[in-house]
């Protein structure tokens, strides 16, 4: 009998551990997609070529497949940095080859399981807090490891700069999983491998202060601006489907049911939290043209609105963290002007860089978005003041500005 394993396309005789990874992948890869709530066993169980009562086998229920799917890229996260880190004992701290296997081991990485370094982040909240402490513990490890090994040597650096390199690193790497550009591996690779030298290049510690960017005048305050502001908050520190109407009445102090009378549903909530951010970066848009016509510096004003949209409301977080709920909504308009937005970008980057092909300058675009993007979703250093600047600082040095 051959030892050889069968290829994944022959699923129906899978040993049970090949069986269980192959769900744990195909879960993984949904949850990414279309967002854990969105996804049921039944369409994991299709997608894996199995039976509902086959996949129970296995797994209790959808929320174990997220456990296991969320450990399991943690594993693959410290299995990927033993190998890297061993295969560079070889060479000489000051030896610029080390630096070379390290960025093409994690962004490899990114090429071949993306999921391992975002999905935590984009479902946490359906986790207890047991798991996620055992998530963060382990992945704080990891990215300490990463941290010493990249920035070896780099005595300019402090230990808050090192961490906060790092994490964009692993946000870079990452982003990948978060829009649709279809590019050969070889050359997306490459595009990371350039990003990631961009980023460990810098110096968080040395970015200017954020300036006032002015946010444009919003409605006059009434009830529905005080349910949207306190759906936003909660929706935020919860999570969309763990906060009810109830909960919302209450924080604005009315009844759930007098909710309806502005919003006929947490869904029509959740969309004008999308337009009304849409909005916002519209008009920082729109500012920053009135001002000047330079590519380089449109595209650092882009920036600054979007840190300054992004930490000043928890607006922008929401709508981009639901991305996956408004996109099987008939919500085509919120669509269309988050298209356009992220396009703008991606037209500048090819102004700014004229030899990059488009495909290359969207995954720039949405290597800087992550960036940001990441760090406020898991809540890192927001207390700091200086912040903004610095969010603003790590996107224009990746965007090669």
């Amino acid at each position: 009998m051959s030892a050889t394993p069968e290829p994944p396309a022959l699923s129906t005789s899978r040993r049970p551990a090949d069986r269980k990874r192959q769900l744990i992948d195909r879960a993984a890869q949904l949850f990414l997609e279309r967002g854990y709530p969105q996804v049921s066993v039944a369409e994991i169980a299709r997608a894996a070529g199995v039976t509902g009562p086959s996949l129970y086998r296995h797994f209790d229920d959808k929320q174990a497949l997220l456990t296991a799917a969320v450990l399991t890229g943690v594993d693959d996260l410290e299995t990927c940095t033993d190998r890297a880190l061993t295969s560079t004992q070889r060479y000489a701290a000051d030896d610029p080859r080390r630096l070379d296997v390290l960025v093409d081991a994690i962004c490899n990485l990114g090429i071949r399981r993306p999921e391992a370094a975002v999905l935590w982040r984009w479902n946490g909240a359906f986790l207890s807090d047991e798991q996620n402490s055992e998530v963060a513990a382990r992945t704080t490890v990891v990215l300490e490891r990463w941290a010493q090994a990249l920035f070896l040597g780099r005595d300019d650096l402090s230990p808050w700069e090192i961490r906060q390199l790092a994490w964009a690193v692993l946000s870079i790497t990452g982003s990948l999983s978060v829009h649709t550009t279809r590019i050969p591996a070889t050359r997306a690779r490459a595009q990371l491998r350039t990003l990631v030298g961009r980023a460990i290049a810098l110096r968080p510690a040395t970015a200017p202060e954020l300036t006032a960017v002015t946010m444009p005048a919003g409605e006059a305050v009434g009830r529905r601006e005080e349910i949207l502001d306190a759906s936003s908050e909660l929706f935020q520190r919860k999570g969309f489907g763990n906060v009810g109407v109830d909960e919302i009445g209450e924080a604005v102090g009315i009844t759930g049911p007098s909710v309806y009378k502005h919003f006929p549903s947490k869904i029509a909530i959740l969309t004008s939290i999308g337009r009304r951010s849409a909005a916002r970066l519209e008009a920082g848009a729109m500012a920053a043209g009135a001002v000047t016509t330079s590519p380089r510096q449109l595209l650092a004003a882009l920036a600054e609105s979007y840190v300054a949209v992004l930490t000043s409301t928890p607006d922008l977080s929401v709508a981009f963290n639901n991305g996956a709920v408004l996109r099987n909504l008939d919500a085509r308009d919120l669509l269309a002007a988050q298209h356009h937005y992220v396009a703008r970008w991606i037209a500048l980057v090819t102004e700014i860089e004229p030899g990059l092909p488009r495909a290359e300058a969207a995954i720039t675009v949405h290597a800087a978005l992550s960036i940001a993007n990441d760090t406020v979703r898991m809540r890192r250093g927001r207390e700091r003041p200086a912040l903004p600047g610095q969010l603003a600082y790590l996107m224009k040095g990746v965007l090669g500005l």
